[in-house]
C-alpha cells in the first residue's frame, strides 16, 4: 500500500522516491556527463568511473522513466542509442548545483561533526540509547 501522508515539509512517499532516483550516486554522475553533451552508452560507461554495465543501464532507465533524460536510437551501423538531458532534466541543474555548492562550503563542518560522533561512539560503545553526543 502506498503511503499517502505527507511530512510537515510536504514531502510525500512519491517525492522521496523521485529524489532517491535522481540524486543517487550514479544518477548525479550520469547527469553531469549528459549536461555537457549527448552521449552513447559506452561513452557514458567510460566517462563514469566505477559504474558497472548493469548499474548504468538501471540508472539510465530510471532517469528516462522519470522524464529526466531522453533516449534516441541513432540509425547507424551498428545501431546505437544516444542519451541526452530532457527539458525537465535541464531544470534540475540549478538546484543540484546549489546542493553541491552547499556540500563544498559545509564539508569542513560535516567532517568535524563526523569525527566528534565517531570519537563519542568509540568511547561509549555500540551507539545504543545513552546520552547524546557532545556538541
Amino acid at each position: 500500500m502506498e503511503e499517502t501522508s505527507e511530512s510537515p515539509l510536504g514531502i510525500s512517499a512519491s517525492h522521496r522516491e523521485l529524489l532517491d532516483q535522481v540524486l543517487d550516486k550514479w544518477s548525479l554522475h550520469v547527469l553531469s556527463q549528459l549536461c555537457e553533451s549527448p552521449k552513447r552508452f559506452n561513452e557514458l560507461r567510460r566517462a563514469v568511473p566505477g559504474v558497472s554495465q548493469k548499474s548504468l543501464t538501471n540508472t539510465l532507465r530510471r532517469l528516462e522513466r522519470n522524464g529526466v533524460i531522453d533516449r534516441r536510437v541513432v540509425r547507424s551501423r551498428p545501431v546505437a542509442v544516444e542519451y541526452r538531458v530532457a527539458p525537465i532534466g535541464k531544470t534540475m541543474r540549478a538546484p543540484i548545483d546549489a546542493l553541491l555548492d552547499w556540500t563544498v562550503s559545509h564539508m569542513p563542518d560535516i567532517e568535524q561533526a563526523r569525527e566528534r560522533y565517531d570519537q563519542f561512539e568509540e568511547q561509549n560503545g555500540d551507539g545504543s540509547f545513552q546520552e547524546e553526543p557532545p556538541e
